[in-house]
């Protein structure tokens, strides 16, 4: 019997930031650092052959890289990461996962223990 999962694996890193559009005086407008924690989720059908939405290993694979670029460096200079809220993290974590994990359907950052973002790859039509 085939029926449908998902699964995820966490990754962390250590990096630092600054929120430039933040308004005056607002404490994230300082040099910071968190605890990143990443959740990578994949979704679809486990056959019965595998028993296996997708190997944790190519979750792991096709993280390396961002964990590399990301891990204890300063997230502002990053390309594409010039305003690093974990909402534009999520998004820019899933832009470069889609193509090596086609099943993706969720990113979710979490820049402190209780405060996080999921992002699932929906966009806004900008004429909307």
């Amino acid at each position: 019997m085939t029926f449908v999962a998902e699964i995820s694996k966490k990754f962390t890193f250590e990096s630092a930031h600054r929120l430039p559009y933040v308004p005056e005086g607002h404490k994230c407008s300082r040099l910071h650092g968190h605890s990143y924690c990443v959740e990578i989720h994949v979704r679809g059908q486990v056959p019965e052959a595998t028993g296996w939405v997708q190997d944790f290993g190519d979750l792991k694979s096709a993280f390396k890289p961002l964990e590399d670029q990301l891990d204890h460096n300063y997230l502002n200079e990053i390309e594409g990461l010039d305003n690093p809220t974990s909402e534009v993290l999520a998004r820019w974590i899933w832009v470069r996962l889609k193509d090596a994990l086609p099943l993706l359907s969720a990113v979710h950052v979490w820049e402190t223990c209780t405060s996080g973002c999921i992002y699932r790859g929906e966009e806004v039509d900008a004429a909307s």
